[in-house]
């Protein structure tokens, strides 16, 4: 079956196509959910939600603008993001300025392999804003493009470059700090 032809069937409503939806892309959508929010039984709730909203949404789907599967992370990243601002909406988030980043190099790729700095880049990862973590986490863990990542985030792609370069830079100074 083609896309075009599954797509139909998701915009009639069909149940073999509404299964398939959550079959094909159920694990990226909770993988998605689950890095930004925490709690099992919250991020379950979202994931639902996500399928409920995609389904209700699939007839302003338009395949020359994303894939089925960007698509749906990006309804996945705002319901996520949108559920912890409203349970937690007094988070206070590190400003880069707060951090003096501007004379950080990039990380040597040589501390990369080191099992101590993995650890402790994972640590720091835990304390960025749920959105940087879900950035990082979609470039390095699911190797989606600059423009993929955008598409779901609702920005352009040099954009997110520079989120990313200065996310790099944070979680340096977060390690730095935490491990003098």
């Amino acid at each position: 079956m083609t896309e075009n032809i599954f797509i139909e069937q998701l915009r009639r409503g069909e149940r073999n196509a509404c299964q398939r939806l959550v079959n094909d892309y159920g694990y990226g959508v909770f993988q998605m959910v689950r890095r930004i929010v925490v709690q099992q039984e919250d991020a379950e709730e979202v994931y639902q939600d996500v399928f409920v909203k995609a389904l209700q949404g699939i007839g302003s789907y338009d395949s020359k603008k994303a894939s089925l599967a960007t698509w749906i992370n990006r309804i996945a990243y705002h319901e996520a993001l949108n559920f912890v601002r409203r349970r937690h909406p007094n988070i206070v988030y590190m400003d880069e300025k707060d951090m003096n980043l501007g004379n950080i190099d990039e990380t040597r790729e040589e501390d990369i392999h080191d099992s101590q700095t993995i650890e402790a880049l994972e640590k720091a990862l835990e304390k960025l804003p749920p959105h940087e973590q879900a950035i990082v986490t979609m470039f390095y863990y699911d190797d989606m493009s600059l423009a993929d990542i955008a598409y779901v985030t609702g920005s352009i792609p040099s954009t997110v470059g520079s989120q990313l370069c200065r996310i790099r830079k944070k979680l340096y100074q977060i390690i730095k700090t935490t491990h003098l």
